[in-house]
């Protein structure tokens, strides 16, 4: 943290001042106690009151000072902000191994939970797309601010949706990547800043080479993050196994910049999102950060005021 007026820092010494003339001040006065002879008249004039309290007012109107004073410096620290025309494309497997019943309910159904969550911690001045994808990839929801759109169009995600069967991994992130590069008019010469999420259970079927695809994310520079979900005991109707198989999303986020996650639960898969939400479309910036202060100051006002009226009737 850094000030833009730090020679006010200096108004500290005032506040110092104050604590030692307050110390001084307490001393005093238990010095005249002790000199006070008369005990009974005393106890009448100056009747005892929890020893703590007396000081509470007092403490916080001086943290209350101490606080507006650092404010009045203009402390600017460095804060995460989106960044304009942020974009986030979700890509999701319906491919029918997705079905399996490793993950409660089923991996479709736990995916789709967890891309909710996601979608909604996102900053509201994000755009949001949605990619379903199995033996080819269809674009659900266009990137955009509506969030409804978005959250209905995960609720669309379903095995056989693109309408063939296969994992075409190459193939939902070029449908991401296009889509970004259609958001709006300033797209094709201003890309705006975007991140790629892709999940999936299995290695790559059909459809182009998800390292030709990871190639035109870099060039693009558009980070691609990939979530391999499932676990090595999954199984669909009639026994069949179908293995998670992370192996081609590792290999295309190491290429495209992006992370790679493992998820064997939902839980896991919501922790993923998460550690992805926290790192996408955010710049930072270092911003005047005095309100912090000044708003802390006026709590502890306001508490000090409290205190000392609900304790002695009186403000301090």
């Amino acid at each position: 943290m850094t000030w833009q007026s730090p020679e006010r820092l200096w108004l500290l010494a005032g506040v110092a001042a104050l604590i030692v003339g307050y110390l001084l001040t307490q001393r005093r006065h238990s010095r005249y106690a002790v000199r006070f002879t008369n005990l009974r008249l005393l106890d009448k004039v100056a009747p005892a009151r929890p020893a703590w309290r007396r000081h509470v007012p007092a403490g916080l109107f001086i943290a209350m000072l101490a606080l507006l004073v650092v404010g009045f410096a203009r402390p600017t620290d460095e804060v995460q902000v989106p960044r304009e025309r942020a974009t986030v494309i979700v890509a999701v497997d319906v491919s029918r191994s997705m079905l399996a019943d490793d993950v409660p309910p089923d991996r479709l159904i736990a995916a789709r939970e967890a891309a909710h969550e996601f979608v909604a911690d996102l900053p509201e001045e994000f755009n949001v797309g949605l990619v379903a994808f199995a033996g080819s990839a269809s674009v659900m929801v266009p990137p955009s601010g509506d969030r409804a759109a978005v959250a209905a169009g995960i609720d669309r995600l379903d095995e056989g949706v693109t309408g063939l069967q296969g994992t075409a991994i190459g193939e939902a992130i070029h449908a991401a990547l296009e889509s970004i590069r259609t958001l709006d008019a300033q797209a094709v010469e201003e890309p705006p800043p975007a991140r790629v999420v892709v999940l999936s259970d299995g290695a790559n079927t059909s459809g182009r080479d998800p390292a030709r695809a990871a190639a035109d994310a870099v060039e693009a520079g558009v980070p691609v993050d990939t979530i391999s979900f499932g676990t090595l005991d999954g199984r669909i109707g009639g026994g069949q196994r179908v293995p998670v198989d992370g192996e081609t999303l590792r290999a295309v986020a190491e290429q495209a910049g992006g992370g790679y996650y493992e998820a064997g639960s939902g839980a896991e898969l919501r922790e993923a999102y998460s550690d992805i939400g926290s790192s996408v479309g955010y710049r930072t910036e270092r911003q005047d950060v005095s309100a912090r202060f000044i708003g802390a100051g006026l709590v502890l006002a306001l508490l000090a005021a409290a205190a000392s009226m609900f304790w002695f009737s009186r403000l301090p």
